[in-house]
Formats: structure tokens, C-alpha cells, sequence
């Protein structure tokens, strides 16, 4: 997802941490030693598909679709604040209008690369992830509160983190 990130550049600037999700932090409290007795985990059926190389293949496709089109997302709202710094409001609105094409671009891609998919809870994660984007091209308060640059990097890391967390628990997107 990094990769995802990164690709909203602007003017050479830089989104600067990963929406993967927080890693937790391990614990420096001792942990507690029991002596009761661990139960033995069941084996996994072995009638359980594996999709671990399909996984492979569309987590690719959409780390790709997740890079290009947030770049598109990023130089658009680039312009956009770029116009909202000369004062141009009609050019500020319609790199807006474009900005929320491109989010609907990458949902259209991202529903595109998971069509095949062979996992059922990874299709249904990036579905899910492609409603969030969809929503934010229909809904664009958030576009509207980024006035510069400064307002960029606070307001859309949170906001890609939440586009892309429903596939971070299947895709490493970089």
C-alpha cells in the first residue's frame, strides 16, 4: 500500500507513512505463565481450496491499479490546490470534479482486477474497499478541505488508509 500512497504525489510532494494499518507494538509488560493445559488447534480440512497463488496474481493487478490510479487522484488534486492557492475558483472546482473521476476510475479498475478472483473473502474485501471509494467520488468534503499542501498529507493519508484497509489483511500492497 505504500506504493499506493506514494503514488499521490503533488508537486514533488510526498504522503510520508503507510496505510497498511498500524502495527501493534509487542507488549513490555511480562506476559503471565499458566499451567493449564494448551488444546490442540484442528488441522485446517484439507478439502479447503488453496488460493494462495491466485491471491498472488490479483493482489499484483491491484497494487497496480491502487499505484496508477492514485497517482492520477494525486496530480489532480495537485492542480487543484495549485488553483485554490491563485484564487481560481472555477479551476479549483473543476480539478475537483476530476479528482472524483479519477477516485471512480480506480474503483472501476479495482472491481475490474478482483472480477476473476478465486477467493470469495478477497473479492469481497476489495468490493468493499471499491463502495468506500465510490463514496468519496460522490461525497468530496474531504476534497474540499484541502486548501494546500499542508492540508494534503493530514487529510487524504487517513482517508486512502481507509479506501485500502479492507484488502490489507490479503494484499501486502507496496
Amino acid at each position: 500500500m505504500r506504493r499506493a500512497i506514494l503514488a499521490v504525489l503533488t508537486g514533488g510532494m510526498l504522503l510520508g507513512s503507510a496505510a497498511c494499518g498500524s502495527d501493534p507494538k509487542p507488549s513490555s509488560a511480562p506476559q503471565p505463565v499458566t499451567s493449564a493445559r494448551t488444546e490442540a488447534t484442528p488441522a485446517a480440512s484439507p478439502s479447503a481450496p488453496d488460493y494462495s497463488a491466485d491471491n498472488d496474481v490479483v493482489c499484483r493487478r491491484l497494487d497496480k491499479a491502487f499505484t496508477t490510479g492514485f497517482g492520477d487522484f494525486g496530480k489532480a488534486i495537485g492542480k487543484m490546490i495549485a488553483y485554490k492557492e491563485a484564487k481560481d475558483k472555477a479551476g479549483a472546482a473543476a480539478a475537483e470534479k476530476t479528482a472524483a473521476a479519477e477516485l471512480q476510475a480506480v474503483a472501476t479498475e479495482i472491481r475490474k482486477q478482483v472480477a476473476t478472483a478465486k477467493n470469495p473473502d478477497l473479492k469481497a474485501s476489495a468490493i468493499v474497499s471499491v463502495g468506500k471509494i465510490e463514496t468519496s467520488a460522490k461525497n468530496r468534503d474531504y476534497i474540499e478541505k484541502i486548501k494546500t499542501t499542508k492540508d494534503l498529507d493530514k487529510t487524504l493519508k487517513t482517508q486512502i488508509a481507509e479506501w485500502l484497509s479492507p484488502v490489507a489483511g490479503y494484499c501486502a500492497i507496496s
